[in-house]
Formats: C-alpha cells, sequence, structure tokens
C-alpha cells in the first residue's frame, strides 16, 4: 500500500508558520518570502481538505484541526533534526581527500596541515595533487581548491585570499650592473610567466610602460616552478601573494617595486552542495576559512594596487 504523504515542503512550512504563529517569521527561517510560506499552506490545506490557520484580530491563530496536527508533527521534526545533527557528528571523522594544484599545496597548505590535525585529530587529510581541473568534483574527493572567478556551475565556492600580483626576484638580482631602480630597468632583465604572458601585459598597461616587449622569457606551467626560477636569479618574475610569502619572508625573494596587481581571480575552497554540511567538510571549510581571514588582516599593502589583472 503506497503512503499517503502530504508534501514535504509545505509541511515544513506548516510546521514553522504553526511553532512561529506568523508566516512572516516562518519565511524567514526558511529563508522564503512570505508569499511562498502562504502558498505552500493553501497546497498543504487542499491536499488535507482543512483549513489549518485562522486570522482573529490581525493575529494568526491555529484552527483546532490544524492545533492537533501541529502537535502530532513537531516530535517528528524534532526527531529529524536530532537524527540529522548525529549523522552530520559522524561525517567529522574519517578521511577528507582535497584536491589542488601542487603549487598552492606546496607553498600554502602542506606546511599549515600539522595545524589542522591538532584540531582534528579523527580527521585524516588525503592531498590529491592536479595540474588542472575541469570545473567538476569526482566522486573520490570531497573539496578542491581552484583558482578563478568562482563562478563553477552546480558547486559551491567560498573565497579564499585576495589575491595580488607582485613583482618578486632574487636579492642578487637588486646587487647586479642592471639595477632595478624603477620598472623602466625591467627592460634589462628576463621576465619569467607564470602559465601565459597576460600578466605581465597587463603590469606594463597599468604602469604605463606601454612600450615594453614582454614577448620574451620562460613560460611556466606551474607557479611554483616561476618563484624558483626567481630564487635562483633567473629573471623577474610576477608571483601570486600568497605564494610568493613563504620566499619574500625567509629572504630569497625581494620586491623590487610598489606597484601591485590586484587580480580578479583568487583561490575558492569548493564542494558539492549536497556535501557542504558533512562534518569533516565543515570542520576544513572553517579552519581554511579562519586562516585566510587572520592572514588578509595581517597583510598590509601600503602600495598602490592596480587593478586590471586576468
Amino acid at each position: 500500500m503506497a503512503r499517503r504523504l502530504p508534501p514535504l515542503n509545505a509541511l515544513k512550512a506548516f510546521e514553522a508558520a504553526a511553532r512561529h504563529l506568523s508566516f512572516t517569521r516562518a519565511a524567514e527561517e526558511l529563508f522564503v518570502t512570505q508569499a511562498a510560506v502562504s502558498h505552500q499552506i493553501k497546497a498543504l490545506e487542499e491536499f488535507l481538505g482543512l483549513k489549518l490557520f485562522k486570522r482573529k484580530n490581525r493575529a494568526l491563530l491555529l484552527t483546532e484541526e490544524g492545533q492537533g496536527y501541529f502537535l502530532d508533527i513537531k516530535d517528528i521534526f524534532i526527531s529529524l533534526t536530532e537524527a540529522t545533527d548525529r549523522l552530520l557528528a559522524r561525517g567529522a571523522k574519517g578521511t577528507i581527500t582535497v584536491s589542488l594544484q601542487p603549487s598552492f599545496a606546496i607553498q600554502w597548505l602542506v606546511p599549515r596541515l600539522a595545524q589542522f590535525s591538532e584540531l582534528h585529530p579523527d580527521i585524516d587529510v588525503r592531498i590529491k595533487a592536479v595540474d588542472m581541473y575541469e570545473g567538476s568534483l569526482t566522486d573520490d574527493v570531497d573539496v578542491a581548491i581552484y583558482y578563478g572567478l568562482g563562478n563553477w556551475s552546480g558547486l559551491r565556492a567560498d573565497k579564499l585570499h585576495t589575491e595580488y600580483l607582485i613583482p618578486v626576484c632574487s636579492p642578487n638580482l637588486l646587487l647586479g650592473d642592471k639595477g632595478l631602480a624603477s620598472p623602466d630597468d625591467l627592460q634589462h632583465h628576463t621576465l619569467l610567466h607564470d602559465t601565459s604572458r597576460r600578466d605581465w601585459k597587463a603590469w606594463f598597461k597599468q604602469v604605463g610602460l606601454r612600450q615594453m616587449n614582454v614577448n620574451h622569457g620562460p613560460i611556466f606551467s606551474h607557479s611554483t616552478m616561476v618563484l624558483q626560477a626567481a630564487v635562483y636569479g633567473q629573471g623577474v618574475a610576477l608571483g601570486h601573494s600568497v605564494l610568493a610569502k613563504p620566499e619574500i619572508e625567509a629572504g630569497r625573494l625581494v620586491c623590487p617595486f610598489d606597484q601591485v596587481l590586484l587580480s580578479k581571480k583568487a583561490y575558492y575552497m569548493v564542494c558539492k552542495p549536497s556535501q557542504a554540511e558533512l562534518g569533516k567538510i565543515v570542520a576544513f571549510r572553517e579552519w581554511m576559512m579562519s586562516l585566510v581571514e587572520k592572514e588578509q588582516q595581517e597583510l598590509v599593502v601600503d602600495n598602490p594596487v592596480i587593478h586590471g589583472a586576468d
């Protein structure tokens, strides 16, 4: 015999409206409009063939049938909530697989992983380094770190760091016979490119050096490679601020100029919306966002920021 269940969205709207005795407060709780709650209540009343609410002196009241129905179902909703909480709590254990590009893994995530393990000893992190992504998550990946505009269809994306592109080079390059006193001096140095030549083109355009030739210098497929080439004095790179920070703090790289580019792109933590509230994913997301917030507050950019990087 088939079960005769009412529309579940309508039932959820009724439970909230009956508990608050207000369509407005129910709408706020459910993140819908008051009209949507009213529509759902009407659909439920039509399904049951009964009036559930009545208005008296502008107050919302339950009918006798509505009161009895609410008393019957409210404990069911409490049980559903408790069961969901227990399931999510169990999800805060086990293994979480994180997919990301090697550069972000090496320069940012791996050095900080011990902090996560101390906070969440029941969660083991599995790092899956990938060169490219396809805008979708495979079944063996819980979370990914993407670099882009944050508009991946069907995925939840939480923005991490605001991304700056900064000129960096070895300190030894400043001591040579071809110094770097101003951006004009870059014509005497090799430009190192991360993936393509677009970033240097945008940087020179905003600085006002349109005559500079950027069609020379090696192109690297990984950001870590371009930073290491700069460390070894092979030229000047436009480094991602997040990835270049460890090399700058260690003194292996310096910023010869004040001008930086505020990138339109950024790093995002992404996951499937259906798994966004799973305990281990919540734990990893909250840990990452907390670290990022702290680091962004510490990042004081006193130099002029030039917009327009791709």
